[in-house]
């Protein structure tokens, strides 16, 4: 059973109704190419500075070129990996040489559907990238977001309905599946957003945290992780079914920066079964919100990455 967890006030949102940006700055990870990219144009055109994490270095530049030629704002690149956590704290690193404060630090960058692979450290790739690695790269970078009372958004998909998390086995060894892994994945990405939300508001932080999911928007997720079957059926959905990137970005932006958006929140299309269209409160599913399931969540990832936010909020 899903139900809508946040009242917000309004059924459409666009970015029309951003604020004025100038002077504040934003992370997004994966922000050289599809949603990421639309979200970063967006937020500079309404005057933010930006910082592109990317995994590819030419793609990086070549998207952080484009986006000088829409906005007169600054556009930084730096190297990340969320297969790697040797990558992660490297861009730690780097981006506190850029800016010591955050406005918005957004978990775009994911994979989908991919065969059996691991990351870097020894995690099932899609747990490991879509989870794992924005879990520390938040963790690494929380007083950097705190020194702006700035806000983390954390994208999942209407695929968390669909998931479970694999609790003996979270990593899949036994029986991997890429769909039911990029489900789990996404499943993680909600829960963790709001315990991540819950934490922060008993410790009265000024950080705030928003999820929001993209519909199903045409983007290379669909070609660069599935193969077989499922490869050559978003060939024929995507241009019939797919909305355009920058309407899937909408839901990212408005928890980057929109005024209207309520912390703890989550948001997305609202037609056809959430897939596209008009931008509001969207719905989760049940087993996302239960607090027992999102600390065990929260504890397993604290050991799998050995961090310890305990440094930034106090224990649950």
């Amino acid at each position: 059973m899903a139900h809508k967890i946040s009242k917000s006030g309004f059924d459409d949102w666009t970015e029309d109704q951003l604020p004025d940006l100038t002077g504040k700055i934003y992370l997004i990870t994966g922000g050289n190419s599809g949603i990421g990219f639309e979200a970063a144009k967006m937020l500079g055109q309404a005057g933010a500075d930006l910082i592109i994490a990317a995994r590819n270095q030419e793609k990086g530049e070549r998207a952080c070129a484009e986006l000088k030629e829409t906005s007169a704002n600054k556009v930084h690149l730096v190297s990340l990996d969320l297969a790697d956590m040797r990558s992660i704290k490297s861009c730690d690193k780097e981006v506190r040489i850029i800016t010591q404060k955050l406005d918005g630090l957004v978990n775009n960058a994911g994979l989908m559907q991919t065969p059996e692979q691991k990351t870097k450290d020894g995690f099932e790739l899609q747990f490991g990238v879509n989870h794992l690695g924005h879990f520390l790269l938040n963790g690494l970078l929380f007083d950097v977001v705190e020194k702006a009372s700035g806000r983390i958004v954390v994208i999942s998909s209407i695929a968390h309905k669909y998931g479970r998390i694999f609790w003996p086995d979270p990593m899949m060894r036994k029986d991997y599946d890429p769909m039911k892994a990029y489900c789990q994945s996404k499943l993680a990405n909600l829960m963790y957003a709001l315990e991540l939300d819950r934490r922060l508001k008993a410790a009265d932080s000024g950080v705030s945290v928003y999820a929001c999911h993209p519909g199903y928007s045409r983007t290379s997720l669909q070609s660069t992780g599935p193969s077989g079957f499922f490869n050559l059926l978003y060939k024929i959905l995507n241009p019939i079914l797919g909305q355009a990137p920058k309407q899937g970005a909408m839901p990212t932006v408005l928890c980057a920066a929109g005024i209207e958006a309520v912390s703890g929140g989550y948001y997305g299309p609202q037609k056809f079964h959430e897939t596209r269209g008009r931008v509001s409160d969207a719905l989760v599913e049940e087993k996302a919100l239960r607090p027992d399931k999102q600390a065990q969540l929260w504890e397993m990832s604290e050991e799998l990455v050995d961090f310890d936010w305990s440094n930034f909020l106090p224990p649950a």
